[in-house]
C-alpha cells in the first residue's frame, strides 16, 4: 500500500471517527399485564424515548401474561424488564423506568460520570 493511501485512508478513518452518527435503538419493555406499574413504565420510557431518541428507536411492549413464552428465552425474573437490543452491547434495565437517571445511563444515552449517579 502507498504512503498516500495509507494516509487516506487515516484520514477517512479518524473523519469517521469524528462524525456526529446517531444510533438507532431496539427496545423491549416486558410487562404484566395492565397495571399502575406497568402503565407507569410505558409512559416514562416513551417520554425518555420521545425527548432522547425522537426518530432515533422501536419500543416494543410485551405483555408476560399474553405472551409467555417470549419472557422465557430472555430470561426475564421480574417485571418490569426493559432490555436494549441495539445498539449493542445488550443491556438490561429491572424495576422501576420512573428514574430517568437510571434508565438514561442504562441505555447509554448519558455516562454513568455525567449523571451523578
Amino acid at each position: 500500500m502507498s504512503e498516500n493511501a495509507t494516509n487516506n485512508s487515516t484520514a477517512g478513518f479518524e473523519s469517521a471517527l469524528t462524525q456526529n452518527t446517531e444510533a438507532y435503538y431496539c427496545l423491549r419493555l416486558y410487562i404484566a399485564g395492565i397495571s399502575v406499574r406497568s402503565l407507569n413504565a410505558i409512559e416514562q420510557l416513551n417520554r425518555i424515548c420521545e425527548k432522547f431518541l425522537p426518530g432515533r428507536y422501536t419500543l416494543e411492549v410485551i405483555d408476560v401474561y399474553q405472551q409467555p413464552e417470549l419472557a422465557k428465552p430472555e430470561q426475564i425474573l421480574a417485571i418490569p424488564t426493559l432490555i436494549k437490543t441495539l445498539p449493542l452491547p445488550l443491556r438490561r434495565i429491572v424495576g422501576d423506568m420512573t428514574k430517568t437517571e437510571k434508565v438514561l445511563v442504562g441505555l447509554d444515552i448519558i455516562s454513568n460520570s455525567k449523571s451523578g449517579i
